[in-house]
């Protein structure tokens, strides 16, 4: 299935059902689908053929993901672009996925024009200056001096069904984060995202329509969770910011369903006022994946949000369902709490095979720690334009996801650490995650992020930066001494530092590397 095909087989359900909702704004499948073929057309009449690349930069906003539809209408290629980026890595994207066309909001505007080498103001007729393959700008929601909006595009093309032919599989080109490097264009098919609804519906509780809130970003794990949805016929509420005010009274206008959040917000929304008076009972399925989530503030969800946590562990080059683990999972069949599964990212999907794996391409024994290996259908065509890279994520014959894991008795898939975390301290290894839980037991403890840095008598000392919760206090001796009395001396921290909060990534993830590089910086000035 095409990504037009989960819209219209949610139309078929019901035309006049709710499709995609922000604020007052209501459209219908009906809605949708007219609009899908408008684009689609407006995308013909400017020049865009079947395969071309077709970005979309857009903060959560109803029209810009229903334009993604008519991309997929017109048998052009999608490109989410990460508006957290910093211009230069945008501009980077669009033009080493070969992108023809750029839909964007006015937000961003002046991130569009430095990307295009121009000041604002200076005329469409310049724009290739900094963009060559750039023929077509469009801005949703207005017109500016390089580009014009929607409705101006649109004016006088009409809704009639335009019936194209895909040019080959690939519907999308999704970027990595780029916290190593340049970003790669990593080439899903219809089927990779087929396969990837097929493991939601089976994996996970749906009752009825499903009614799902979007507050992540769309252009991320938020935005392909839709598809199951749609292909139920149900609704997606969208929410323009991560207001977690929002978020709660949203749940409870639009008798949310499902929802999917990273863990530093929910972190957050434990700790929100509103939370425990806020209607939950239409909740099913709350997603959380991205990072990894400490098992003690899990177990906290579990009793303030309800039984209906529910697990997601992929990556960009296989989304979302590597393995997973629905509400049920998180308990033991007499209704406790499954304690020894809350560290796990639960089990393979069943259309997913997950191997352990030696450095010398050998499969490893259950219980035993190696790479995360996967062989799906689920798994990417490729990055684009890049062979050596794709070879090097496939060798062996597997998909390598750079993990390093194991799988328990129960079938369980335990994530210890990135490969490049690992930390080698005293000839033993330390998996930074452990001690990343142990911290996080703590009452007093936010969030936290656990590095290697170098040392004379260990090879590596194990370090940690702590985020604490608001209002509490803690010195590093205690946190030493926390930490401990539960996992031991040669994983315990030898420096602890706290930090009122911790260097993030455009889709909230640690950035590990930014704390290793000020420490660093850190402790050369203290030897000077």
């Amino acid at each position: 299935m095409r990504l037009i095909d989960y819209l219209d087989k949610g139309a078929m359900l019901g035309e006049g059902s709710p499709c995609l909702s922000m604020g007052a704004v209501h459209w219908s499948y009906g809605d949708v689908q007219r609009f899908s073929h408008r684009v689609a057309r407006g995308l013909q009449r400017s020049g865009i053929a079947p395969g071309d690349k077709v970005a979309v930069l857009s903060s959560n906003h109803l029209q810009a993901f229903a334009c993604v539809f008519g991309i997929s209408r017109a048998a052009a290629v999608w490109c989410p672009v990460n508006p957290r980026n910093e211009a230069a890595e945008n501009r980077f994207v669009l033009d080493a996925f070969d992108c023809v066309a750029l839909i964007f909001h006015s937000a961003y505007a002046p991130m569009v024009a430095q990307m295009l080498g121009q000041g604002v103001g200076q005329g469409v007729e310049k724009t290739h200056a900094g963009l060559q393959k750039l023929r077509v700008l469009v801005c949703i929601d207005q017109p500016c001096d390089f580009a014009p909006s929607l409705d101006q595009w649109l004016e006088a093309v009409d809704d009639t069904p335009l019936a194209v032919t895909p040019a080959d599989e690939l519907v999308m080109i999704a970027g990595t984060g780029g916290t190593t490097g340049s970003p790669k264009g990593v080439m899903l098919s219809a089927q990779n995202l087929e396969t990837m609804t097929a493991l939601t519906l089976m994996g996970y509780p749906f009752d009825g329509r499903p009614c799902y809130l979007a507050l992540a970003p769309l252009t991320h794990a938020a935005g392909v969770l839709c598809l199951p949805v749609m292909a139920l016929g149900g609704r997606v509420v969208i929410l323009p910011k991560p207001d977690l005010t929002d978020f709660l009274a949203s749940i409870a206008q639009h008798r949310v369903t499902h929802t999917f959040l990273p863990p530093t917000l929910i972190y957050m929304l434990l700790e929100h006022p509103l939370l425990a008076q806020t209607p939950r009972d239409s909740l099913q399925c709350f997603w959380y994946g991205a990072a990894p989530i400490s098992a003690a503030r899990l177990e906290e969800a579990l009793t303030k949000i309800g039984p209906v946590m529910a697990q997601l562990f992929g990556q960009t080059e296989a989304p979302m369902m590597i393995s997973m683990m629905a509400p049920r999972d998180h308990f033991h069949a007499d209704g406790s709490v499954a304690r020894q599964r809350l560290t796990s990212a639960g089990r393979p999907g069943p259309l997913v095979q997950v191997a352990t794996m030696d450095p010398e391409g050998r499969l490893l024994a259950r219980g035993d720690t190696g790479e995360i290996v996967v062989r799906s259908s689920l798994v990417m065509m490729g990055y684009y334009k890049d062979p050596p890279a794709t070879q090097e994520a496939g060798r062996f014959g597997w998909h390598h996801t750079g993990d390093i894991g194991r799988i328990d008795d129960e079938g369980f898939l335990h994530i210890v650490d990135r490969a490049k975390d690992m930390i080698i301290t005293g000839g033993f290894n330390v998996y930074s995650v452990e001690v990343e839980q142990a911290l996080m037991q703590h009452p007093d403890i936010q969030d936290s992020a656990v590095i290697g840095l170098p040392d004379d008598k260990w090879g590596e000392k194990v370090v940690a930066v702590v985020q604490l919760r608001a209002g509490r206090q803690l010195q590093p001796d205690e946190i030493v001494a926390f930490v401990k009395s539960r996992i031991g001396s040669v994983k315990a921290p030898k420096w602890v530092d706290v930090w009122p909060d911790l260097p993030r990534s455009k889709v909230g993830k640690v950035l590990k590397k930014d704390i290793r590089t000020e420490l660093l910086k850190r402790a050369a000035g203290d030897l000077q």
